[in-house]
């Protein structure tokens, strides 16, 4: 019985230390795998550090002696870029931003507004146009030029009015002094399919202008008043900012759009020229510093990083279907 009770108690010894043995492997295998999950999220942390300082090496300027030294007189340049909405970077916000500060430098000799716009808000617009008026009468010996590049049409026009002068190039686009509401119709549509609308309000014309209701004559006349009033103080800025430099033709307000060469003798355009020929030549500071207000610094690195990452997707999944095909 004591041979057989000794054979037991070791069968279970060397159970015990199998046991012992296989937990403690276990153990360790856990606390490898940490130490590997651990050094990989540092490893993934650096190269995030190393992206963003790369970045902020390209897009940071090499002449650091020269920074926050301005020449003693200098052409400030503010951009007007893009639609004009109160969303967009040229919300009446940032370019009224831009122009004060120019517009306060002490060693601003001139200011030049850059153009390249094809219109946008009415309201946005007027902001600016109103603030260059005021700028204008608080700093009378400091003059504001318009120069456009590539586009200055629709509320853009509007705005540039309000310059001293304006100045373009031959194949510029300039104009377009009119208004417009855009909308569809779906009555058609949805008849085809059998869809039923079914609108609630209380107001008679709460529902004016639905997409998915058959059009009223009244409420048509109704839009065109609120058109042709905004288009009435469209076309008095225009006048009041160009003046008698306006030729008479009865095209200049229907909405049309010319080039530059076009446009200058017609009076909606000044002078053929370039911001730099404007700085040199008009303004007689042909050094040039840039008074646009621009996002924060953490606000472009995350838009540059967001593009960058939807770029490589797209040419990844471009190259991935090339490849399937």
């Amino acid at each position: 019985m004591f041979g057989k009770e000794s054979e037991s108690s070791k069968v279970e010894m060397g159970s015990d230390e199998w046991n012992r043995d296989v937990i403690s492997r276990l153990a360790f295998a856990a606390v490898d795998e940490q130490r590997r999950t651990r050094r990989w999220n540092i490893f993934f942390k650096v190269l995030l550090a190393c992206y963003l300082l790369a970045l902020l090496i390209l897009y940071m300027p090499t002449d650091w002696d020269k920074i926050g030294k301005l020449p003693d007189k200098h052409t400030a340049l503010v951009d007007l870029k893009g639609v004009i909405s109160d969303s967009s970077e040229a919300s009446a916000d940032t370019v009224i931003e831009g122009l004060r500060n120019a517009f306060e430098d002490k060693n601003t000799a001139g200011v030049i507004l850059r153009a390249n716009s094809p219109g946008g808000s009415p309201v946005q617009s007027g902001y600016i146009y109103e603030e260059i008026k005021r700028l204008r009468e608080l700093h009378p010996d400091t003059p504001i030029y318009a120069v456009v590049t590539d586009v200055c049409a629709s509320g853009c026009y509007y705005v540039t009015a309000a310059a001293d002068d304006i100045y373009v190039d031959e194949a510029s686009i300039i104009g377009s002094i009119g208004v417009r509401m855009d909308s569809f119709g779906f009555v058609d549509t949805m008849e085809k399919l059998g869809v039923e609308r079914r609108l609630y309000t209380a107001g008679k014309s709460k529902g004016f202008l639905d997409p998915f209701t058959p059009s009223k004559p009244a409420d048509v006349e109704h839009v065109k008043l609120l058109l042709d009033s905004i288009h009435q103080q469209f076309i008095s800025a225009v006048k009041e900012g160009r003046g008698d430099r306006l030729k008479d033709n009865e095209s200049l307000f229907t909405g049309l759009v010319w080039t530059g060469e076009e446009g200058v003798p017609m009076g909606l355009a000044d002078e053929i020229g370039s911001s730099s020929y404007v700085a040199r030549e008009v303004i007689g500071a042909e050094d040039i510093v840039e008074f646009t207000e621009k996002p924060d610094l953490f606000e472009r690195l995350s838009e540059r990083i967001g593009v960058a990452m939807a770029k490589g997707m797209s040419e990844l999944f471009a190259n991935g279907v090339g490849a399937v095909r």
